[in-house]
């Protein structure tokens, strides 16, 4: 029997990151740090790492927190309450495969400078087909003397243009394979992408023939793709946790507003109407909470449970952030749809949640096929 409670030192990692957010990460500082050229807001990554949340997954001996992913996704949510901006997630992704496939001079080179929030990693797996699983893979990957030749181009990338490693998925004879990439190696080109979300970067990396050690192989050669699908349905979670903490800023931002603005000689959230649309958007909110935990826990203890579960968070929390955000606009009236009103900083990103890594349709079709029908 799984109890769907939080421990008390989950519970105490929870309070602490809301209660550090709130003050290091106010809407001034996201909307500052979407005019800089990486969009990383370095002052606050650097007490990110203090605080460990850097290496939250990374075995004490490597010297990170030693916790699971739901401990991850904890942290994921109230990031996601702030609109918080920076390549988080991506670096934990990277993090992730060095810890399950990455040898010992791997994860020696790139673990501790992670951690300590002195590098930040990139998933490159996206391109033009649009499909996130092995099968959109066309990026090539050759053998050569020296180790691999790697040519093609990968598209919105999380975290570019402010990665110093990417792992690159390619494609090769024997199958999938997953490689380490310093952006700083020759041959490889970065561009910044435009996307509606204004709080993180994601950006085109082009490869043209560049050139990589054996060292660089990540797990064995042609056996990519089972990494490869953890490292989405880890990503699809760690965008469901961030959905559900910014769903339930916008329905906190909705209550607030309603409390305070006056209609007609009254405040407007006594008004039977708003009553409804805030108590939908609050029954939305609430179930989706363990649908996210439940796919984080699955990751540590119920790992064939995993991929369902992931699906299952990613496609409904792709939906409700969005429809939260949309009634909180309306509570709000006119004033929400203004540049000077944060709500939008949500808005965009709840928009940009639903499609990374997998739309809500994308993945109950993988739901489908998991499920045999």
């Amino acid at each position: 029997m799984i109890d769907f409670g939080l421990s008390e030192e989950q519970e105490a990692l929870r309070r602490m990151a809301r209660d550090f957010l709130v003050r290091e990460c106010p809407p001034a500082l996201v909307r500052e740090t979407a005019t800089t050229p990486d969009g990383i807001p370095t002052a606050l990554y650097a007490k990110m790492a203090e605080l460990g949340w850097m290496g939250l997954i990374v075995p004490e001996a490597e010297g990170g927190l030693g916790l699971g992913v739901l401990e991850l996704a904890l942290v994921l949510e109230e990031l996601g309450r702030v609109a918080a901006p920076g390549p988080f997630l991506g670096s934990q992704l990277v993090t992730a495969a060095l810890l399950r496939a990455g040898t010992r001079t791997q994860r020696r080179t790139w673990v501790p400078r992670l951690v300590a929030g002195e590098a930040f990693g990139a998933l490159a797996y996206l391109e033009e087909s649009d499909r996130h699983d092995p099968a959109g893979i066309t990026l090539r990957a050759r053998r050569t003397r020296e180790g691999y030749r790697l040519s093609g181009t990968k598209l919105f990338v999380l975290g570019v243009p402010g990665a110093r490693v990417l792992v690159v998925a390619a494609r090769m004879p024997s199958g999938p394979s997953l490689f380490l990439v310093e952006t700083a190696a020759r041959g490889v080109r970065l561009r910044p992408a435009e996307t509606i979300d204004l709080t993180r970067r994601v950006g085109e990396v082009e490869l043209r023939d560049v050139v990589v050690g054996r060292d660089a192989l990540l797990g064995r050669e042609g056996d990519g793709a089972g990494l490869l699908a953890r490292l989405l349905d880890l990503g699809a979670v760690g965008i469901a946790a961030d959905s559900l903490g910014g769903a339930a800023r916008a329905l906190e931002m909705a209550v607030e507003y309603a409390k305070v603005r006056e209609q007609f000689g009254r405040k407007i959230g006594s008004f039977q109407a708003i009553k409804h649309m805030a108590a939908e958007m609050a029954a939305e909110v609430e179930p989706t909470r363990s649908l996210v935990w439940y796919a984080a826990y699955g990751f540590d203890h119920r790992l064939r449970e995993a991929p369902r579960a992931a699906a299952i968070a990613k496609a409904r929390l792709g939906e409700v952030y969005c429809r939260t955000v949309e009634r909180s606009l309306q509570i709000h009236g006119g004033i929400g749809f203004t540049w000077e009103h944060d709500l939008h900083l949500w808005f965009k990103r709840a928009r940009w949640n639903q499609v990374a890594f997998g739309d809500p349709t994308f993945h109950r079709e993988r739901l489908a096929t998991i499920d045999g029908y």
